[in-house]
C-alpha cells in the first residue's frame, strides 16, 4: 500500500490542494475549522508532511525551541510535563517543539542558534529575574514567550505560577490544621542569589503569608538531593524543635526530609506535616504516605506559552499574554492535625 499523499488529505478533507499547502506551510491564511478538517485528515490517514519542505515553501521552518537549562539539576517529573505540554500544544498548531538544555548563560550559543534561523521562535523556562537570554532575544528581534518571568516584564508576554497564591494557600491549610509553627525549605541559596524566580517569589510569598497568619516564618535553603533534605531538616528541628510542619519548595530534597523523619523514630503526618509545593501528581503519588501538594497547571502554563509565541510568529498584531496560575492543592496522606509535641518526644526518645 503506497504512502498517503498530500492530494489524499485534500480529498479526505473535502478541500483544494492548494489549500492544504497553504495550511501546511503558512503563506496564506487558512480559517480554523478548515485547518482542523485538514490536521484531522492527515491524522486519518497518517501522512507525514515533509518540515523541510515546508520550511523552504514559506521561509520558516515551523520549529521553536524551548530553552531550558537542565544542568546542574537536571529535568524532574514534575518539570517535563511542562515540557510536554508545551509540546503537545506546538503539535497541535502545526509546529514542532525541540528542546535546547542550554546552560542559562550561554548566549553565545543561542545567539547562534536564533541567528541562523533554525528556530522560528523560541520558548524560554527556568526563568530569572534578570536573565541575558530575554536581553539577547530582545536586542536580536526573535519572537519568545515564556513560562515564568523576569522582575522587569511588563512588555513581554509570559505564563507563570502564582506563587503568591500558591504560599498563601499552603500556610492556611496547615494553619487550618493547628500548626503554628511552619518551615518552609527552598532551592539552594545559590539558586536563590542567582534570581531564579520560583526560588525568590516563593521565598517571599511564604513570608508575608507565615506573618499575615501571626507566625514566625522559618526559611531554609537546601541543596536539590535527598542528602541535603536530611541535613537541611535535623538543622531546623535543632533550632526549632516546636516545628510541626514543612511547606517544601525542592522535591528532591523533600525525599530526604521523609528519610530523615523516619530514622527519628516520627510518623508523617502524626509527628510532622509535609506539603509540597509545586509538585506534579505523578511525583506526589510516589512517596509514602503520599504527598499533600500544589500541583502546578503544567498543560495550561505550557499551551499558554507556545500559544502566545505561535500568536506572534503568525498575527500581524499579536495580544501581549501576562497569566499567573496558581497550584491546586490536592489533600493526601503527608499532612494532618498538629501534634502533641510531648508525644512526639516520647517517640524520638524510643528510637534513640
Amino acid at each position: 500500500m503506497s504512502a498517503p499523499t498530500m492530494l489524499d488529505v485534500a480529498r479526505r478533507a473535502n478541500v483544494a490542494l492548494s489549500t492544504v499547502s497553504y495550511a501546511l506551510n503558512g503563506t496564506r491564511p487558512v480559517t480554523e475549522e478548515t485547518r482542523l478538517r485538514i490536521w484531522q485528515a492527515m491524522d486519518d490517514l497518517g501522512y507525514q508532511p515533509n518540515a523541510l519542505a515546508r520550511g523552504l515553501a514559506s521561509k520558516r521552518s515551523r520549529i521553536i525551541a524551548l530553552l531550558f537549562p537542565a544542568v546542574p539539576r537536571g529535568f524532574g517529573a514534575t518539570e517535563l510535563e511542562f515540557v510536554t505540554g508545551a509540546a503537545e500544544a506546538a503539535q497541535a498548531r502545526g509546529y514542532h517543539l525541540v528542546l535546547w538544555p542550554m546552560e542559562i548563560n550561554a548566549v553565545d550559543e543561542l545567539q547562534q542558534l536564533v541567528r541562523q534561523s533554525l528556530v522560528d521562535g523560541v520558548l524560554v523556562m527556568e526563568v530569572r529575574l534578570v536573565d541575558e537570554r530575554i536581553e539577547l532575544l530582545k536586542q536580536i528581534g526573535v519572537p519568545f514567550s515564556m513560562i515564568g518571568r523576569p522582575a522587569a516584564a511588563s512588555d513581554f508576554s509570559f505564563a507563570d505560577i502564582d506563587f503568591e497564591q500558591t504560599t498563601r494557600d499552603a500556610v492556611a491549610y496547615l494553619v487550618e490544621l493547628g500548626h503554628q509553627q511552619i518551615a518552609f525549605l527552598n532551592h539552594s541559596e545559590e539558586l536563590f542569589n542567582a534570581g531564579y524566580g520560583p526560588s525568590v517569589r516563593a521565598a517571599a510569598g511564604f513570608e508575608r503569608a507565615a506573618r499575615a497568619a501571626g507566625l514566625t516564618p522559618i526559611s531554609r535553603f537546601c541543596g536539590d538531593t535527598a542528602l541535603a533534605g536530611q541535613e537541611v531538616f535535623e538543622e531546623i528541628i535543632r533550632a526549632h524543635p516546636e516545628v510541626t510542619a514543612l511547606a517544601t519548595m525542592n522535591e528532591r530534597a523533600t525525599v530526604g526530609v521523609m528519610q530523615a523523619v523516619a530514622t527519628r523514630g516520627w510518623r508523617i503526618p502524626d509527628d510532622l506535616s509535609v506539603v509540597s509545593l509545586v509538585s506534579s501528581a505523578r511525583v506526589a503519588e510516589m512517596t509514602l504516605p503520599p504527598l499533600t501538594a500544589l500541583t502546578p497547571q503544567s498543560d495550561e502554563l505550557g499551551r499558554l506559552g507556545v500559544d502566545t509565541l505561535i500568536g506572534q510568529l503568525e498575527e500581524d498584531h499579536p495580544e501581549l499574554v501576562q497569566r499567573l496560575l496558581p497550584c491546586h492543592l490536592v489533600v493526601r496522606g503527608s499532612t494532618g492535625q498538629s501534634p502533641n509535641p510531648g508525644c512526639r518526644s516520647r517517640r524520638t526518645a524510643r528510637s534513640d
